[in-house]
């Protein structure tokens, strides 16, 4: 089988904004496949794009999926792609029934929630480190067998197939490229764009008991790369 997937994109362009989509993920043998809910530029700005990720990354039976968020930031300047990952197994079965997954995109933060519960911000440090070209909200499933699954161990094996995604009540709130000043980036919070006292509470929870991987804690990369961190 030739490597292939399946996946849509909205009519328009976004600067900001909130992006959430329920999703119920295929069950049984996924090793190698992606399931994704994003936003990017690429098609705009092909390599030197910026990205926002909520990825699915297939397993193998009795092991949990690993949700994988990741911000790119106009592509890679050296010809290295620097991803920002931070990795979870996360507290239920994705692929048992539909959760809903957002992502929220303001001028100063990224923050990506599970259910409402906000596991990752992503602050803005400086214009290098942070997305601010307008991107598409898409939606994908595909065969990423070379590294989603154990950096590659276990490929797909079509003799599970269909892999199937299911993606419903999407949510898209945000400002276009060309809307005046008075349109202004959604809330993260009752309190406005940081988070209360309780969501960063529920966000200590999320990465102290279920975060897998954080970029900036490990030590075998280049930190020159990420001075965020």
């Amino acid at each position: 089988h030739v490597p292939c997937g399946s996946g849509f994109k909205s009519k328009h362009a976004y600067r900001n904004g909130y992006f959430a989509t329920r999703i119920k993920l295929p069950a049984g043998y996924t090793a190698g496949t992606n399931t994704a809910f994003y936003l990017s530029n690429n098609e705009a700005h092909p390599g030197f794009h910026d990205e926002i990720d909520m990825e699915f990354l297939g397993t193998i039976p009795g092991e949990p999926y690993t949700l994988q968020t990741n911000v790119y930031v106009r592509g890679s300047g050296d010809g290295r792609i620097i991803g920002r990952e931070m990795r979870f197994h996360l507290w239920f079965d994705p692929a048992a029934g539909f959760h809903n997954y957002a992502i929220l995109w303001n001028p100063d933060a990224i923050t990506f929630f599970v259910d409402d519960v906000p596991i990752r911000r992503y602050e803005r440090k400086t214009e290098l480190t942070f997305p601010d070209r307008p991107m598409w909200a898409y939606g994908s499933i595909w065969d990423a067998s070379d590294w989603a699954t154990d950096h590659g161990r276990y490929r797909a094996d079509y003799r599970y197939q269909p892999f199937v995604a299911r993606f419903d009540r999407f949510v898209v709130a945000g400002c276009g490229p060309g809307a005046p000043p008075s349109c202004r980036p959604a809330r993260a919070s009752p309190v406005g764009t940081g988070l209360t006292r309780q969501q960063y509470a529920a966000m200590r929870w999320a990465q102290q008991r279920h975060m897998v991987y954080y970029y900036c804690q490990d030590f075998r990369r280049d930190r020159s790369l990420t001075p965020e961190c």
